[in-house]
Formats: structure tokens, C-alpha cells, sequence
């Protein structure tokens, strides 16, 4: 009788199965959508920007816990969130995000499965989302950002997609504004053969978020901001 073969032992989960796709997604975000745009006063900038497939790390800042169903109604695309491990442990809202295609993370630690889940899902040419700074700021402005999703970005070598919300922390109150940037890459290493540190590497990944906000929300990340005034997109 043969062994199993190596291919088989290394299939891998479709992890497209069991989440919104294709028209599914498409018609449930077009609801969402229009639910925000009353709800919210939702505007969104930027949309060209998004790549229509292939791999993509989405990051933005993050003020409400609502933000990453925000984003992901704003992007046109299915986005697979990172999401702390606490929230898989209420059963209700468990079955909901893993729909969305989230997994799990233990924040603060170097998360190995979450990693492994995350290059996967990038491997299958699906978007991962992620909060750089691991949990929502109470002051409204960018504080400072775990090394993890630069990490992946240099791990995988896929392409950052930088999304900036405002408005959110007000829910209600203010308008919700979400502006997508250009999608940038963060090699491991310079054009002259230095490696490029993770520290290094998170400055660049926030300082792209931080050039999409108004100035009072990019806060310890404001100094990295040099290309100013932001280029107006128009609202979509």
C-alpha cells in the first residue's frame, strides 16, 4: 500500500469556504452601504486605489469597535480580519465574524498561528485587515504601532493597502470619513543591501496611514508626514 502522498499531507483549507464571496458579498456589502451612507453620513475616498484580487494587506487606524465593519463595507472586496481571540470566545459574535473570514489573535504576543493564518490567507490571494496598534485609541490620534503587521507585510512581500477613518469615534455625532491610499510595498531590505528593521519598517507602514488623516489624528506619527497637502480624491 503507498504512503500518502507529500501534496496531500500539505493541502491546505480553502479559506474561501464559509465566508462572504462573489455576489453574496457583493449584495450584503450594497445594503451595508447604503445603511451607512444614512446611518453614518458614510463618504468614502480612494476607491481606484483598492486592487480588484490578488493578495493585500489592508491597515488603517482605529478609533470604534465598529471600524472594521466600516472598512470592510467600504472596500469592494472581501477583507479576512485579524481580530482579538477575546471576541471568538461569545459565541454569537464568533459565528458572525468567522463569516467575514476573520481568525484569531493574541495580541501582544508574536501570535505564530495567527501569522501562519495570515500568510495563508494572503497565499490565496485574499485581503487581510489589520489595526497596527492592536487596539482602538481613546484619544482619537495614531498611538504607537505593534511591529506585527509590518512583520507580515515583509514575511509575505504583499502589498500594504493604507485606509485612514475619522468621524468613527463619534458614531452618530460626526460624519464618518474613510480615505484609501495607494497601495506600497515594505521590502526586508534597502536598494544598497541594508536590512530594513521592524521599527523602521512600522514607521513606513504608519506614516502612510498618517498622511490620509487630518493632522489632530495623526499624532506621534505627525512628524513623519512630508507630502502635504493631501491630494483630493474625488467622494464615491
Amino acid at each position: 500500500m503507498s504512503a500518502p502522498s507529500t501534496s496531500a499531507k500539505q493541502e491546505q483549507p480553502d479559506l474561501r469556504a464559509g465566508t462572504f464571496q462573489g455576489w453574496t458579498f457583493k449584495i450584503l456589502r450594497a445594503v451595508l452601504l447604503g445603511m451607512s451612507r444614512v446611518l453614518f453620513r458614510m463618504r468614502i475616498r480612494g476607491l481606484e486605489n483598492v486592487p480588484p484580487d490578488g493578495p493585500l494587506i489592508v491597515v488603517g487606524n482605529h478609533l470604534h469597535n465598529v471600524d472594521p465593519l466600516l472598512i470592510s463595507v467600504a472596500i469592494p472586496r472581501p477583507v479576512h480580519y485579524m481580530a482579538k481571540k477575546e471576541l471568538f470566545a461569545i459565541p454569537v459574535v464568533r459565528r458572525i465574524i468567522k463569516i467575514g473570514g476573520a481568525f484569531p489573535v493574541d495580541r501582544g504576543t508574536a501570535d505564530r498561528n495567527a501569522i501562519r493564518i495570515a500568510d495563508l490567507t494572503l497565499k490565496q490571494g485574499l485581503a487581510v485587515g489589520m489595526f497596527p496598534e492592536g487596539t482602538r485609541s481613546k484619544s482619537q490620534a495614531l498611538k504607537v504601532a505593534l511591529p506585527g503587521a509590518a512583520a507580515i507585510a515583509q514575511l509575505t512581500a504583499a502589498p500594504i493597502l493604507p485606509v485612514a477613518i475619522t468621524g468613527s469615534e463619534r458614531l452618530f455625532r460626526k460624519s464618518v470619513k474613510i480615505v484609501v491610499g495607494q497601495p506600497f510595498t515594505i521590502p526586508s531590505r534597502t536598494p544598497d543591501g541594508q536590512k530594513i528593521g521592524r521599527d523602521d519598517a512600522t514607521n513606513r507602514l504608519m506614516a502612510e496611514i498618517a498622511k490620509l488623516l487630518p493632522p489632530e489624528y495623526r499624532g506621534i506619527y505627525a512628524g513623519l508626514v512630508t507630502d502635504e497637502p493631501l491630494e483630493t480624491i474625488q467622494d464615491r
